[in-house]
């Protein structure tokens, strides 16, 4: 993701679309933002689109028409980007002082529990959970 720009508001609502319903026409966009309650004009839509392909965040397929639409950076990378730079700018880089901040007073489900109990443990035998596991 590199040095990507910061998003709006607005820039993340019609990311999260793309994120929820995949690749799709403004048109299309602009009608599950109406869904959502956001009320905009198509050429808002096309606009944010823009924007958002100059800094890399979605692509788009100019050989169809309409032009189709999509995210090339996932939930996942943006939140792992973003709570970086959190990091980096309130804790002096260290994670452990913004994920006690996020823990403490949220409730998660039993599947966050694990999920959660899991990446711990695998930190604390100092283990990658993005990289498989071998089997012994």
């Amino acid at each position: 993701m590199g040095n990507q720009p910061g998003l709006s508001e607005a820039e993340r609502e019609v990311l999260k679309v793309l994120w929820s319903r995949g690749p799709a026409s403004v048109r299309q966009i602009k009608d599950d933002l109406e869904e959502r309650g956001r009320t905009w004009a198509y050429t808002t839509v096309a606009t944010l689109l823009q924007r958002l392909h100059s800094k890399q965040y979605v692509a788009s397929d100019s050989s169809v028409v309409p032009h189709v639409y999509q995210a090339v950076v996932t939930r996942d990378e943006l939140l792992d980007r973003r709570l970086k730079d959190a990091a980096a700018e309130l804790c002096d880089g260290r994670a452990a002082p913004l994920i006690l901040a996020l823990v403490q007073g949220n409730h998660f489900s039993a599947e966050e529990l694990a999920r959660l109990r899991r990446l711990l443990d695998d930190a604390a035998i100092g283990t990658d959970p993005k990289k498989p596991k071998l089997k012994s």
